[in-house]
C-alpha cells in the first residue's frame, strides 16, 4: 500500500493533471482534496486534449475510484457538464463518487464573486469568478443554512436552506454592490434539474477511504492550484480560499499525516502565474512572450493570458519545505529548448539582504529582486527523448541543478504535453519506494 500526494509547487498550472494521469495508472483510488472549478487540469493522451476542473484526472482509468473529498466546493451544473463531455469522449465516469461533506456552490455565489470583484476595482484579486471565495466563505461562516452535497437528496431541506441564504444575499446584492437580487426559482431550479444525475454517486468519503485503506489500496491525492494559492501560506491576498498544500489532502479526507508516504511536487522548469499578486522572476516581455507561446500558456478554466518568467528556485524551495516534498515532477522542459541561455533565480536580495526562502511578509516580498544563475540552454528539440542519455548534456545540467536549488531530487521530467512524452529518474521510485 502506498499513499501519494500530487502537489504543486508554484501558483498552480504546473502539470498536476499529466503527473496524476500517469500515477493512476498504480492506484486503485484518486481522490481531489480541495478547490473547485476555479482549477483546470490539462491531460494529452495519445494526441486527444481532455480538460478537467473538478472531476479527479484518474477518471482517465478505467477501474479507477475516483472521489471528490470533502475539502472541494462543488458546482453541480458545471460537474453535469463535465461528466457529459468526458462521456462524450468516450470516457466513463461510473466510478466517480462525491462526498456529502463537500460544499455546494449555488448560483448566488457566482453573482455574488462577479459583484465582489467589481467592487475592488483597481485593488481586485484575480479572482476566476467562478463563486469559489463566496462558497468557502459560507462554509467558514458556519451558518446553519448552508448547503452541502448530502442537502441535494433532500429538495424540502435544499430549498429551505436555499431561502435563508437568498435573503441574506439578496441583502448584499441591493445595499452593498448596487445588483439585481435573485429570486427563489432562479437559484433552485437548475440545481434541482440535476440532483438526480448525481444522487447516486454521493458518499461518505472519510468511510469510503478507511474502508479502501483496510483493503489496502493504492490512493492518490490529487491537488489543485499550487502552495502559493494556499490560503496561510501562499501571495495573501492574491491566493485561492482553500489549502492546496499536501497537508491539505488529509484535512480533506480525516486522515492523519503518518497516512501519507509519498509527496510528488509539481513544477514547471520555467514560472507562471495568472492574475494579480507579486511575481518576482515575471518576464514582462519577448522571454515571457516566447515562454507564454511555445508552452500555450492560456488558463484552462477562463483562458486569461498567464504571466511568464524564469525559473524561481527560491519558491520551489519553500515550497519543498512546506510540502514534505520528496521528489518533483519537472514539467514542460521543452518549452525552454530554443533558448541560448536560460537564468534560473537562485535567491533573493531584499535591501542588500541575501533570502533563501519566500519571505511571509508580502511588503518584503514586494521589495525582493531576483539573483539569477545563468545556464547554458541546448537549443534543441527534447520532444522525442523518453531516456535520461538521449537528453542533450545542458538539459541534463539543468535538471540537476534545479534539484539542487530545491534540496529535492527531480523525479520526473515532462518533455511534452503528452502522457508518454514523460522519462522517469531514479529519484522516482526511490520517493514511491519509501
Amino acid at each position: 500500500m502506498s499513499n501519494t500526494v500530487v502537489v504543486g509547487l508554484q501558483w498552480g498550472d504546473e502539470g498536476k493533471g499529466k503527473v496524476t494521469d500517469l500515477l493512476a495508472q498504480r492506484a486503485d483510488v484518486v481522490v481531489r482534496y480541495q478547490g473547485g472549478n476555479n482549477a483546470g487540469h490539462t491531460v494529452v493522451v495519445g494526441g486527444q486534449t481532455l480538460k478537467l476542473h473538478l472531476i479527479p484526472s484518474g477518471v482517465l482509468h478505467p477501474g479507477v475510484l475516483c472521489l471528490m473529498g470533502d475539502g472541494m466546493v462543488v458546482d453541480p451544473l458545471v460537474l453535469c457538464r463535465e461528466i457529459d463531455d468526458l462521456e462524450a469522449n468516450g470516457i466513463s465516469t461510473a466510478e466517480l463518487r462525491i462526498s456529502g461533506n463537500a460544499h455546494v456552490i449555488m448560483p448566488y455565489h457566482i453573482r455574488m464573486d462577479e459583484a465582489q470583484e467589481r467592487a475592488r476595482g483597481a485593488a481586485k484579486i484575480g479572482t476566476t469568478q467562478r463563486g469559489i471565495g463566496p462558497a468557502y466563505c459560507d462554509k467558514t461562516a458556519r451558518l446553519p443554512h448552508s448547503i452541502r452535497v448530502w442537502d441535494l437528496l433532500d429538495r424540502e431541506r435544499l430549498t429551505e436552506r436555499a431561502q435563508a441564504q437568498l435573503e441574506l444575499k439578496n441583502q448584499c446584492f441591493r445595499h452593498l454592490f448596487d445588483a439585481e437580487p435573485m429570486t427563489l426559482e432562479e437559484v433552485i431550479e437548475p440545481v434541482l434539474a440535476v440532483v438526480p444525475r448525481i444522487a447516486d454517486r454521493v458518499v461518505d468519503g472519510r468511510a469510503l477511504l478507511y474502508r479502501k485503506l483496510d483493503e489496502g489500496a493504492d490512493i492518490l491525492f490529487e491537488g489543485a492550484q499550487g502552495t502559493f494559492l494556499d490560503l496561510d501560506h501562499g501571495t495573501y491576498p492574491h491566493v485561492t480560499s482553500s489549502h492546496p498544500i499536501s497537508a491539505g489532502a488529509c484535512v480533506s479526507a480525516g486522515l492523519g499525516p503518518g497516512a501519507i508516504d509519498c509527496v510528488i511536487g509539481v513544477a514547471k522548469a520555467y514560472t507562471t502565474r495568472v492574475g494579480a499578486g507579486v511575481f518576482v522572476t515575471e518576464q514582462d516581455n519577448e522571454y515571457g512572450n516566447t515562454i507564454r507561446e511555445r508552452g500555450h500558456e492560456y488558463g484552462t478554466t477562463t483562458g486569461r493570458p498567464r504571466r511568464c518568467g524564469w525559473l524561481d528556485c527560491v519558491v520551489l524551495r519553500t515550497a519543498a519545505r512546506i510540502n514534505g516534498t520528496h521528489a518533483i515532477a519537472l514539467t514542460l522542459l521543452d518549452v525552454l529548448d530554443t533558448f541560448a541561455s536560460v537564468p534560473v533565480c537562485v535567491a533573493y536580495d531584499l535591501d542588500g539582504e541575501r533570502l533563501e526562502y519566500v519571505p511571509s511578509n508580502q511588503e518584503d516580498l514586494g521589495r525582493c529582486r531576483p539573483v539569477y544563475e545563468e545556464l547554458a540552454g541546448w537549443q534543441q528539440p527534447i520532444g522525442a527523448c523518453r531516456t535520461w542519455e538521449e537528453l542533450p548534456d545542458n538539459a541534463r545540467r539543468y535538471i540537476d541543478r534545479v534539484g539542487g536549488l530545491a534540496g529535492v531530487p527531480v523525479g520526473l521530467v515532462g518533455v511534452g504535453a503528452d502522457r508518454d512524452q514523460t522519462i522517469s529518474l531514479p529519484a522516482f521510485e526511490r520517493a514511491r519506494g519509501r
